[in-house]
């Protein structure tokens, strides 16, 4: 399906994915144990469908990338980052609707 439009960032390509994007970047932070994480799953892979070509759709695993999730106080998950000219611009904690999620997405086109 859709998941291989998502980006599985590590710190390895946090800069170059994220960063130095020339897109707005969704970061998913997630982690495999976490119930309301795999509940939006599905829906960030749809995202990532939609938006293909418009804006990056990632995902950083907690537990894999702990210094990642410090360096942007990811202190629950799901937290959901908008990236945009390589500095976070705005973040949502929490499951969210698809239809939250594209108006969180849309603002920052």
């Amino acid at each position: 399906m859709s998941q291989d439009k998502v980006l599985n960032i590590s710190s390895e390509n946090f800069e170059q994915e994220v960063i130095n994007s020339d897109k707005p970047v969704l970061v998913d932070f997630w982690a495999a144990w976490c119930g309301p994480c795999r509940m939006i799953a599905p829906i960030i892979d749809q995202l990532a469908e939609q938006y293909d070509g418009k804006v990056k759709i990632a995902k950083v695993n907690v537990d894999e990338q702990r210094e990642l999730a410090a360096r942007y106080k990811v202190m629950s998950i799901p937290t959901i980052y908008m990236f945009k000219d390589g500095n976070p611009v705005d973040k949502v904690v929490g499951v969210r609707s698809k239809g939250d999620l594209e108006t969180f997405i849309n603002n920052h086109l």
